[in-house]
C-alpha cells in the first residue's frame, strides 16, 4: 500500500501522555517559530494539520500560539517535516494530531520530549470503508474490499462527520485544561461554545439532506464515509480512500450504470489534487462536476475560510447534486 495514505492503525493510543521529560529548548533562530514555551505564559501547541489546528485556535482561545506543520495548499499526507519543524515540536507544549495519517509525524512526535500528546484518533470511534459506504453500500457487500486494498484499514477523515468532530474537541479540551491549569475554565468554555456550533452545524446537515431526491453521491476520493453514514447517504468513490491512484476501466463502466440507475447527477473531486480523473468519468457518464472539499487545508481556491464555512459550503454542493429542496 502506498505509505502516502497509511490509515489509522485498530489500536489508539490514549488521548493525553504526560512525560517526566522536560521540554527542549528550540535552537537558536528557530525560536521565535516555535513560540515561546516555557518562557511565557503563552500555552504552545503545534498541529500536524488544517483540522486539528482549527480545534486547537477554537479552544485554546487567546491562551494558546498554535502553528501547524502542514503549510495551506499542501497535501498532508506527503508531509516530510524538516529540521526548523521539529524544533518547533521540541519546544511545544502540546501536541495535537491524528495517528497514522502522517508517519513523518509520528514519527517527530514518539521521538520529543513535548509533554502533552493528544491523538485525535482516540477521542471517537473510526470504522473500516472501502470505496462504498453508507446505507446503500448494504446491498452490495460484493464490493466491499474489492478496490485498492486498503479498505482493510480505518478511515481517519473524522472531522468531517460534525458528531464525532465535536468527540474530539471536547477531549482536546479537556487535554488542554489538564495541560494548562490555569486556563482550564476558559478552555472548558470555548469548548462548549465550539460544540454547540458543531451540533448546530449536525442539525443544518441533517435538515439540509432530508429531502434528498437521491441518497447516492460520486466521489474521486473516499473521504466521506463518515458524513455519508451520518446523513444516510451513499458516497461511491472512484479510487478508494487514495485519491491519486487510477480507477479501472471496468470500475468505470461500474459507475456509469450506478449514476443512471441511482440518479446521480454529479462528481465530486477536491481542492488539493488534480480534477482530470472526475472531469474524465463526468464526460463519459453524461454528468456534472463540482467541489466537495475533505478540508485538509484552507487556501484561496477554498470555499470559505475555516472549517464551519467550508462545510456549510459542501452542505450546499451536496443538496444541489442530490436534488435537495
Amino acid at each position: 500500500m502506498n505509505v502516502r495514505r497509511r490509515l489509522i492503525s485498530a489500536a489508539a493510543v490514549t488521548a493525553t501522555t504526560v512525560l517526566g521529560t522536560a521540554t527542549l529548548t528550540a535552537c537558536g533562530g528557530d525560536t521565535a517559530a516555535a513560540g515561546n514555551a516555557g518562557n511565557t505564559d503563552t500555552f504552545d501547541v503545534v498541529a500536524s494539520f488544517y483540522p486539528m489546528a482549527f480545534l486547537a485556535e477554537r479552544i485554546g482561545g487567546d491562551h494558546a500560539h498554535v502553528t501547524s506543520l502542514t503549510q495551506p495548499g499542501q497535501e498532508p499526507h506527503d508531509l516530510e517535516i524538516s529540521a526548523k519543524q521539529t524544533a518547533r515540536l521540541q519546544d511545544s507544549d502540546a501536541v495535537l494530531y491524528l495517528k497514522n495519517l502522517q508517519p513523518s509525524v509520528d514519527d517527530a512526535v514518539a521521538q520529543s520530549g513535548v509533554r502533552t500528546k493528544i491523538d485525535a484518533a482516540s477521542l471517537t470511534s473510526l470504522e473500516k470503508h472501502g470505496n462504498e459506504v453508507g446505507g446503500h453500500a448494504a446491498e452490495h457487500d460484493e464490493h466491499e474490499g474489492s478496490h485498492d486494498g486498503e479498505s482493510s484499514g480505518l478511515d481517519p477523515h473524522i472531522w468531517l462527520d460534525p458528531v464525532r468532530y465535536a468527540q474530539v474537541a471536547e477531549g482536546v479540551g479537556a487535554a488542554f485544561a489538564k495541560a494548562d491549569p490555569g486556563h482550564a475554565a476558559d478552555y472548558r468554555k470555548n469548548t462548549a461554545d465550539l460544540v454547540r456550533e458543531l451540533d448546530a452545524l449536525n442539525t443544518e446537515f441533517t435538515t439540509g439532506l432530508a429531502t434528498a431526491r437521491t441518497k447516492v453521491f460520486l466521489t474521486t476520493h473516499a473521504a466521506f464515509g463518515y458524513l455519508a453514514e451520518r446523513y444516510g447517504l451513499t458516497e461511491e468513490a472512484i479510487n478508494g480512500l487514495d485519491p491519486e491512484s487510477e480507477p479501472s476501466a471496468a470500475r468505470v463502466k461500474e459507475l456509469e450504470k450506478l449514476a443512471k440507475a441511482d440518479g446521480v447527477t454529479t462528481v465530486f473531486y477536491e481542492t488539493l489534487v488534480s480534477d482530470k480523473t472526475a472531469k474524465t468519468v463526468a464526460k463519459d457518464a453524461g454528468l456534472r462536476t463540482d467541489v466537495l472539499d475533505p478540508i485538509e487545508g484552507i487556501t484561496k481556491k477554498s470555499r470559505g475560510q475555516d472549517y464551519l464555512q467550508v462545510m456549510r459550503a459542501n452542505l450546499a454542493a451536496l443538496k444541489t447534486a442530490l436534488g435537495a429542496k
